[in-house]
């Protein structure tokens, strides 16, 4: 009973009224915003295996896709402090659920590319020429070929990448993301565009006050966390799983 009002009650200075419901729903809305990122990652991938030539520039993007990969989170922040927060402050509200979002898009983004046009590569060539011979044409190949053959590792990917947008606090934190609180009752383009709070935000504040009651709050939020992305696996796992059967294998 506890953990369920824990769930759903909003930010509280007193212990036993704390919750984690707008981190939560500030968690959500970033993931949202991620997801609608995840075919421009996908279509570069499609792209850079199925119709880019093997020239130096093709290898160059690879090679910087690949490092963009592996640069530490706290670097994104900084550029979503200064290009979302700040340059384009009319548009996203300065530090907000928008500018949050597409500041953890940028970053998860290149895991969906790779993770993609890995999955891409690993589709059969056998699959290709035998569209090819009957006539299809190119488009028609990936749409109807590569692209249900390669579902399950994209997913894979997207999964990952959402995932690592969960929990990721050190961009939020650069951003300005509040500790507890957010826009309460403000409509929702207010919500997106206000001041905004996160799980990673809301553990780490609890983890921060000096009141043994409050480990235990950073604990649970850690759980309902945990819980999240173990829901998103879920999701992603019966997808795949039925993707795969229905290709048969």
């Amino acid at each position: 009973t506890r953990l369920w009002d824990f769930v759903r009650s909003p930010s509280s200075s007193y212990p036993a009224k704390a919750g984690v419901a707008q981190g939560i729903r500030g968690s959500l809305l970033i993931a949202g915003i991620v997801m609608l990122t995840f075919p421009i990652g996908i279509a570069g991938a499609i792209y850079l295996e199925e119709y880019a030539d093997d020239t130096w520039a093709t290898r160059l993007i690879q090679v910087t896709v690949r490092n963009l990969a592996g640069v530490p989170s706290i670097v994104y922040g900084l550029l979503g402090l200064a290009v979302f927060v700040q340059g384009l402050r009319g548009l996203t509200g300065g530090s907000s659920v928008v500018a949050a979002g597409i500041t953890l898009a940028v970053l998860v983004l290149p895991v969906v590319v790779i993770t993609s046009a890995e999955a891409v590569r690993a589709v059969p060539g056998s699959m290709r020429e035998g569209a090819y011979g009957l006539g299809a044409t190119q488009w028609e190949v990936i749409r109807s070929q590569v692209i249900p053959a390669a579902m399950p590792g994209i997913l894979t990917g997207t999964v990952l990448a959402i995932a690592r947008a969960l929990g990721e606090a050190a961009p939020l934190l650069v951003i300005g993301a509040a500790g507890f609180y957010t826009t309460g009752n403000n409509d929702f383009l207010e919500q997106l565009q206000g001041a905004f709070t996160a799980l990673p935000m809301n553990i780490a504040n609890f983890s921060r006050l000096p009141a043994q009651t409050w480990r235990g709050h950073a604990a649970a939020a850690s759980v309902v966390l945990l819980a999240m992305v173990f829901m998103i696996n879920l999701v992603a796992i019966i997808a795949r799983a039925r993707i795969t059967k229905k290709l048969g294998r």
